[in-house]
């Protein structure tokens, strides 16, 4: 029993590390872009990276429960574009997208717009979602019309 008790704090610690290891490496890739483009961003405690370029109205922030309206343009640090709306602003609520956009969203006022540069593990994480490679850092282009 202790064995097994060991054996899954030994896993934890090292999906921990391979984490952490990530995020550093994500931060690197978001820095280096950052500089690359002349760009100056804020920084959240947990890795994300956010340029407000419209302050947007009220004082009002949504929150992880709020249903959101947004237009959007996603793509990698190479420029390559990945998902968008387009024309037609989408509607959903923040507890269902990934952490990234719970935590970066409610960063904006409502009208607002800007980019956010999300590290992997709050994207999709090691895992492929369909044109996106795991441990891939997401960039979005954001405005909040509406929650």
């Amino acid at each position: 029993m202790r064995l097994l008790v060991f054996l899954s704090l030994a896993v934890c610690l090292v999906i921990s590390a391979c984490t952490k290891d990530q995020l550093e490496k994500d931060k690197e890739k978001i820095e280096k872009y950052l500089d690359d483009n002349g760009l100056i961003a804020e920084s959240t405690d947990s890795g994300i990276y956010y340029i407000i370029e419209e302050e947007g109205t009220g004082t009002e922030h949504p929150n992880v429960n709020s249903e959101v309206t947004v237009y959007y343009t996603g793509y990698f640090l190479d420029g390559s574009f990945f998902d968008g709306t387009g024309g037609t602003p989408a509607t959903f609520f923040l507890y269902e997208t990934i952490k990234g956009w719970q935590q970066g969203i409610p960063l904006f006022k409502r009208g607002g717009k800007g980019k956010l540069f999300i590290p992997s593990e709050l994207g999709y994480g090691s895992s492929n979602y369909g044109p996106i490679p795991g441990n891939s850092v997401l960039v979005f282009n954001i405005e909040l019309v509406d929650f």
